[in-house]
């Protein structure tokens, strides 16, 4: 017997009065309504509003504002007219500098919450453009027939439909504003509902977009997407299965992207899918920020964990003595050597390593360092930071996308490996969304 579908829970609709309290750190108002936390989009602190239900649960409740009663000081208009569906940011009604500044205050209460720890001086952060900055990303494409067009972008707020968007402020304007074109140019092709996603790759000059192909294109859509790319100035790879399927259409050159550090002569070369910061403005001070923090001199032996492809690696090799990369990931540890060697860098060295697993056995991990930088996924480093205890390296800057896993790891260090907490900040990374790059200096206590 088939099981029945849960019917689908129904909403009170009348609109529901209330002020909120405080802020999410991912941009949501909270209010209490009959004892029940709710946390309610658009939201800003001190604000009288009203709002709709948009779920229910047995701890709290989510909700949709509806009506502005009395207006923050730090709210502004959302410049995206997608800003209310689109789940791409979560922060255009807050001031620019305001954004900033809650991304710090979360930052100095994860510290103390989670790390135990305050900070005894602020970094000033780091800051750029706050549109058009974002070069990587990954975009979701659907053909609805009842729409009679092909959407792409990104999905709506907390649903997991892709929003109807013909634009985004945020994705560097290449392909922000080209999005309207780039559904044409999918809508017209035979395969237009076998491409669920799009990788965009933007380099300093260079456009990639890797297309998501779940069956074989036939001559005429690679034509298509042939003079589609030569008219906006861009390369289209197909990716028919995993990342390292992705390749250019038949008779088009390889294109590989590239970034530049120009304050470090350094110039990377990547593939559309490996990782790269999306900010390149704010990457380029971030760079700088990590080499003065450590006081790099030709005395110096650096570990480099979570090394990436080189993003910090090789410009601190232009400064210390020797510097050793570290990373999970073969392929991006082997195209680190090709930009080091594409540099002319011959003092860096670069491994495969799960830094989640007991690394003893590894040559490398039996060295002394006396500087290291961490810049870890979102999950943190703490599996790795016992080895510290063998390194004893006297100077550490820890870069870090996720507050909560910094601030446990610097209680960590603090607290268990007798490192002192010299300065910690905030870094823009990325405008008008909640996620928080962050760095940290420790010193040999």
């Amino acid at each position: 017997m088939a099981r029945r579908r849960p019917a689908r829970k129904v909403m009170p609709a009348t609109p529901v009065k209330t002020t909120i309290e405080s802020m999410t750190h991912d941009g949501r108002g909270v209010a209490h309504v009959d004892g029940k936390a709710v946390f309610i989009d658009e939201g800003l602190p001190g604000e009288e509003l009203e709002f709709v239900y948009t779920d229910i649960r047995k701890d709290y409740a989510e909700g949709r504002l509806v009506n502005l009663l009395s207006r923050s000081a730090f709210r502004v208009d959302a410049e995206c007219p997608h800003y209310s569906m689109c789940g791409g940011c979560s922060f255009q009604h807050v001031d620019s500098a305001k954004q900033i500044q809650i991304k710090q205050e979360l930052l100095e209460e994860q510290f103390k919450r989670i790390g135990k720890l305050e900070i005894p001086q602020v970094w000033e952060a780091l800051d750029g453009p706050h549109w058009g900055y974002r070069r990587k990303a990954r975009m979701g494409v659907k053909y609805v027939a009842k729409k009679g067009r092909v959407l792409v972008g990104f999905r709506e707020k907390r649903q997991p439909y892709l929003a109807e968007i013909e634009s985004c402020k945020v994705m560097h304007p290449r392909v922000g504003m080209n999005l309207m074109v780039l559904s044409e140019m999918i809508g017209g092709l035979t395969i237009k509902d076998k491409i669920p996603q799009i990788e965009v790759a933007i380099g300093d000059d260079d456009c990639v977009l890797s297309i998501r192909v779940m069956e074989p294109p036939t001559l005429e859509d690679k034509e298509r997407m042939r003079q589609f790319a030569h008219q906006l100035g861009m390369s289209i790879c197909l990716q028919p299965k995993g990342p390292d399927t992705i390749v250019p259409i038949d008779g088009e050159p390889e294109v590989m992207p590239t970034y530049a550090l120009p304050e470090h002569d350094i110039v990377f070369k990547f593939r559309p899918a490996m990782f790269t910061q999306v900010n390149y403005e704010i990457n380029r001070l971030m760079v700088s920020r990590v080499i003065e923090a450590l006081h790099l001199t030709q005395d110096d032996h650096v570990l480099d964990l979570f090394c990436g492809l080189g993003n910090f690696t090789l410009p601190m090799a232009r400064r210390a003595v020797h510097v050793t990369g570290i990373e999970g990931d073969l392929p991006l540890i082997k195209h680190a050597r090709e930009n080091a060697l594409f540099n002319g860098i011959t003092n860096a060295e670069f491994h495969a390593a799960d830094l989640t697993k007991d690394i003893s056995e590894f040559p490398w991990a039996n060295r002394r360092y006396n500087k290291i930088l961490l810049d870890p996924s979102r999950a943190g480093a703490s599996d790795v930071l016992q080895h510290f205890k063998q390194w004893q390296p006297e100077t550490i800057v820890y870069v870090s996308c996720n507050p909560s896993t910094l601030a446990r790891d610097a209680g960590i260090l603090v607290n268990e490996l007798g490192y002192k907490l010299i300065k910690a900040g905030v870094m823009n990374m990325f405008p008008q969304t909640a996620h928080v790059e962050s760095i940290a200096l420790f010193e040999k206590g």
